[in-house]
């Protein structure tokens, strides 16, 4: 069975609501991004961070999938697909997709400030005085600013086997998920689906200068009818 991986970000959760990206003017819903995103915000003020994932948490249990994330669903049925994505929402899953990589961690998991292996679910508000079992603080499952990318390695070796790529809501320019394209052969086939695409030094790229929600459904179409 053919194996397609499928590169998302920010672009396609957009359309279900979600705002999940930084702003041009360097903000990120109103905050400095270090502020809320890094290990130095977290040190300085641990409300702060708390409250801007708890308002975002509790935004992501209110949206839905968009046609996007349920086209993606249906590419299985003949292929092999893993996503590996740079969005911390569950929207992939919730959709039915059946293999999702999360680079930068997941925004209903929570985990320990002392064993960063100790995760768990978590859909409520994370408040100042939540511990682990072990009675220190929870904090989001999120990977900041000047952290490692624990999940890069597993990202590159679904990659490394893909016989096609597709690249949706992301411009792969954000660094190390930009990376992940020197680990495909430049003779695999990549689509590169957004409504204004950054240049991609690739032979191979094929461009849909579409939304998700349409440039997704209408590719998975093409995919599911034709061999590539």
């Amino acid at each position: 069975m053919q194996h397609i991986v499928v590169l998302t970000g920010a672009g396609i959760s957009a359309e279900s609501g979600i705002k999940t990206f930084r702003d041009s003017d360097g903000l990120w819903e109103g905050h400095d991004i270090m502020e809320v995103a890094s290990p130095i915000g977290w040190e300085r003020n641990q409300k702060k961070v708390l409250n801007f994932y708890n308002i975002r948490r509790r935004q992501l249990l209110e949206v839905e999938p968009n046609a996007a994330h349920l086209a993606l669903v249906d590419l299985e049925k003949k292929y092999k697909v893993a996503i590996i994505t740079q969005n911390i929402d569950d929207l992939h899953e919730r959709a039915g997709s059946s293999k999702v990589i999360h680079l930068h961690g997941e925004l209903l998991k929570v985990r320990s400030t002392f064993d960063d292996d100790l995760i768990m679910d978590w859909r409520k508000d994370l408040n100042s005085g939540d511990f682990c079992e072990n009675h220190y603080q929870l904090r989001p499952h999120v990977v900041w600013f000047g952290e490692a990318v624990p999940m890069f390695p597993k990202a590159v070796s679904l990659i490394e086997d893909a016989d096609l790529v597709i690249i949706v809501g992301t411009s792969m320019q954000v660094y190390p998920a930009a990376a992940l394209l020197d680990y495909v052969d430049l003779n695999i086939p990549v689509y590169f689906v957004d409504p204004k695409p950054a240049l991609l030094s690739r032979t191979s790229t094929t461009i849909i200068t579409e939304k998700a929600s349409v440039g997704i459904p209408d590719l998975v179409t093409k995919l599911l009818e034709e061999s590539f």
